[in-house]
């Protein structure tokens, strides 16, 4: 018998049903949904039912994290099959889509990485929809909590180029897209919705 590629991610159990919550009055009510980094699949077989009027496009950059999707995710008829997508690629595999969706990627990866991703979501994403980020941020003039900082100060010493990013400073590199609609979620965390102008 062949080994499941599903993957577990912990933390999906606990904000998958807070962050529907968010997405609802956030995404259009039809057209595709690029999600980027989706991970081990669990949030896109989530969201992906209780969501039918949407086409779910999930993407990761390495096979073993595809095949994870593409298991949650089997027998959903509104998700298609995971694609590879690397957001610092100057072409991504999608030519248009109704909104992208990021949850938990910017703060482990290079700063490079949010600038493809805003990059990348300006050229696939029309006026007037949504790139939608979810994760812990820091922000000016707002204390962050201790959990936060410590999740921050790992993440720094497991790798320099990662850490939590100031909210500020991300939508300062928005180019094409208007001010973030931000959406306070449990355990510290943001939803965050810029819309392309």
């Amino acid at each position: 018998m062949s080994e499941d590629p599903r993957r577990v991610a912990p933390a999906v159990a606990r904000n998958r049903d807070p962050l529907l919550a968010a997405l609802r009055p956030l995404l259009p009510p039809t057209g595709l949904v690029l999600e980027i980094a989706s991970g081990s699949g669990e949030h896109c077989a989530h969201f992906a039912p209780a969501l039918p009027h949407l086409t779910w496009q999930p993407t990761a950059p390495l096979a073993e994290e595809r095949a994870s999707i593409d298991a949650w995710c089997a027998g959903l008829p509104n998700v298609r099959p995971a694609l590879t997508l690397d957001v610092m690629a100057p072409a991504w595999p999608i030519d248009q889509a109704a909104a992208v969706l990021c949850v938990n990627m910017i703060h482990i990866a290079p700063w490079g990485a949010t600038l493809g991703l805003l990059r990348g979501a300006a050229s696939v994403l029309p006026a007037g929809a949504a790139l939608i980020l979810y994760g812990p941020f820091l922000q000016a003039g707002v204390p962050t909590a201790q959990g936060n900082l410590d999740f921050d100060a790992k993440l720094r010493a497991e790798n320099p180029a990662w850490g939590l990013r100031a909210l500020e400073s991300v939508a300062a590199a928005a180019e094409g897209f208007g001010s973030p609609q931000i959406t306070a979620m449990p355990a510290n965390n943001l939803t965050v919705a810029f819309r392309r102008v």
